[in-house]
């Protein structure tokens, strides 16, 4: 069974192929995301890489968390089933009648 890894505190120029050489030594991958900001398609400085088996995904946790990579200390950990939010306006709802 695949494991999710988060990858956190990446420098904005990392791309998909460089975390793929990155994680190459502690296992098959099946995927790699980095995520980027829909707005200006920069990196939003993490991501997320999909090791093929757990024992392989522990070694990368083991082996790069809090590793220099890039001038920076890599976070890396097993990632979160994503909250789901719930949705609506966002200004907390109400809609009492205003007297100006």
């Amino acid at each position: 069974m695949s494991k999710k890894l988060y990858v956190g505190n990446l420098s904005y120029n990392v791309n998909e192929s460089d975390l793929e050489a990155l994680f190459a030594p502690f296992g098959a991958i099946q995927s790699v995301q980095v995520v980027v900001d829909r707005d200006t398609n920069r990196s939003k400085g993490f991501a997320f890489v999909e090791m093929t088996s757990d024992g392989e995904a522990d070694a990368a946790i083991e082996g790069l968390n809090g590793l220099a990579h890039g001038g920076r200390n890599l976070t890396v950990n097993v990632a979160k089933p994503r909250e789901n939010r719930p949705s609506g306006g966002g200004y907390g709802g109400g809609g009492g009648g205003r007297r100006y």
